[in-house]
């Protein structure tokens, strides 16, 4: 059996799994980040916990085939480059050749959202289907398509920023310089800034009481939702319609057989897709409707560990001739 380290960084934690060539998860670790002290601790680091996996997983290093990161910001996947990651403070690390030196097979690096769509339409919820269209909602929004097990990337490897469309009615302004983009509303942060705005405003609700010890969060938003709060209500429906409009772009563009709807704020499910099933049947014409599935996500916590292990594997087949400085450039 021949086995991929999937590692998904971030810039808090570090997760470092060891995943077969079924792209099951046989072992994983966790560490924190300690960006601070720099890349080239951080990277250090990653390599000490590839080893310690394999360890623990009793796994031999002769049959590791390839290393797969998933890393925050913008990325270079055929330079394998760090482009630039503000929550890093990393601009034109060299990930692929570093990393690679230290750890002696191929190395090959992603936007960790690209990564775990690409997990899921690997291994999760659009295995099997050939176009799949993935959105992550998490303390933003952004998202990723996979056509015929592989990524699309656009120019400059900027395809995927659906967070930024701006929406007709938002007024929010957005951290990029737009005003009303998709993820000021379609967001953990975006749910939470509409509660916090209709309680300032004095609606009376369930959410009032985690609102003042300051705890609120996406998923009190949920679970008022579940209890009959008629604002935690007309809050998810309302993001449900939003996200439903800037699907309503993608699928039209993409034709997906499968959209995703993944990271922490789809565990709200069918509280949020609901209302997006709804708005795309006014928006999207029927032909492309017949043919697609809309799925929350299955792998949530693994996804970007199976979905880097898996898209490294899918690089180094190509290059299985190369020696592994070349292989990082495929």
């Amino acid at each position: 059996m021949r086995y991929m380290i999937g590692m998904d960084l971030g810039g808090t934690n570090i997760v470092c799994g060891l995943v077969n060539e079924h792209y099951e998860l046989v072992e994983k670790i966790k560490a924190p980040t300690e960006a601070a002290l720099g890349s080239e601790h951080v990277l250090t680091k990653m390599a000490d916990m590839i080893g310690e996996v394999l360890a623990k997983a009793g796994v031999d290093r002769q049959d590791l085939i390839a290393v797969g990161a998933g890393c925050p910001g913008f990325i270079d996947p055929v330079r394998g480059v760090t482009v630039f990651a503000s929550n890093l403070k990393w601009t034109n690390v060299e990930v692929s050749r570093i990393l690679g030196d230290k750890v002696g097979v191929p190395v090959f690096i992603d936007n960790d959202v690209r990564m775990y769509i690409f997990g899921e339409a690997m291994s999760g919820a659009g295995r099997g289907a050939k176009v799949v269209h993935g959105v992550t909602i998490g303390t933003g929004l952004a998202a990723a398509t996979v056509v015929n097990e592989e990524l699309y990337y656009g120019g400059n490897f900027m395809a995927g920023e659906l967070g930024h469309v701006a929406v007709d009615g938002e007024k929010t302004p957005c951290g990029c310089g737009l005003v009303g983009c998709l993820e000021t509303v379609v967001s953990a942060t975006g749910i939470v800034r509409q509660a916090r705005e209709a309680l300032d405003a004095g609606k009376d609700s369930l959410l009032r009481a985690a609102y003042e010890q300051g705890t609120l969060s996406a998923a009190d938003v949920s679970a008022a939702y579940d209890e009959g709060d008629a604002l935690a209500q007309e809050i998810m429906e309302h993001t449900g319609k939003v996200l439903g409009k800037g699907l309503a772009y993608s699928i039209t563009l993409y034709s997906p057989d499968v959209v995703v709807i993944g990271g922490g704020a789809s565990l709200a499910g069918e509280r949020l897709l609901a209302p997006v099933r709804e708005t795309l049947k006014s928006m999207v014409y029927h032909g492309y409707l017949d043919r697609l599935t809309i799925r929350q996500g299955e792998l949530i916590d693994d996804g970007g560990v199976i979905g880097s292990a898996a898209f490294a594997k899918s690089r180094v087949e190509k290059c299985s001739n190369a020696p592994y400085k070349d292989a990082t450039h495929v």
